[in-house]
């Protein structure tokens, strides 16, 4: 067991989701086959399909699955696309009171207040500058509407994370583990009572 988790964290499999994301002013954001961004009513189109791998504590790259390329926001608010997963590339991902998701750049936001720069679609779909996006408006609010989980390498600037294909083998046992903590250490449950 011990070596299973050492060996975890020697090849690291990070599980990532394939969604869609329903921004709160009526669109699917997609990315369109040329690398631009921009907001689709059609909830089945593929070019609003996007990978969401994790890449630090409630960090994400936010990879579409049609064309592979990373979403990312430059030094002047404009998202674009990259085929290399950079520091562009990363978006803090956190939940509003509403239940909506928000995304910020990782790198850029506003210098005099500090205010984070968002991922956005405005009212007609098209999509905004980070540094006009507020936190509290619709065109920030995205609703992730997941397909399926993915396992991911991690990205890196060599190496572009890719789908390990799903097996339907029964869960193993180490889930049926009891989760009682002790000290922060598992507690099992004694087979024989103690004397």
């Amino acid at each position: 067991m011990h070596l299973a988790r050492r060996r975890h964290l020697i090849y690291p499999q990070l599980k990532g989701i394939v969604t869609r994301l329903y921004c709160r002013q009526g669109y699917y954001l997609q990315m369109n086959p040329d690398g631009s961004l921009d907001g689709t009513k059609d909830d089945s189109s593929n070019s609003s399909l996007f990978n969401l791998i994790p890449v630090g504590l409630r960090v994400v790259a936010i990879q579409s699955v049609k064309t592979g390329l990373y979403i990312a926001m430059n030094g002047e608010g404009h998202l674009y696309t990259s085929e290399l997963f950079t520091a562009e590339c990363k978006f803090k991902e956190s939940v509003f009171e509403n239940y909506y998701v928000i995304y910020s750049s990782m790198l850029y936001r506003q210098q005099e207040s500090g205010r984070a720069w968002f991922l956005g679609l405005n009212k007609e779909g098209q999509a905004m500058k980070g540094n006009r996006v507020k936190k509290t408006k619709p065109a920030a609010h995205f609703l992730p509407k997941p397909l399926e989980v993915a396992m991911y390498r991690e990205p890196s600037l060599h190496d572009i994370g890719e789908t390990v294909p799903k097996t339907s083998a029964p869960p193993s046992k180490s889930t049926s583990e009891p989760a009682v903590m002790n000290g922060g250490k598992p507690v099992s449950k004694p087979d024989k009572p103690a004397t």
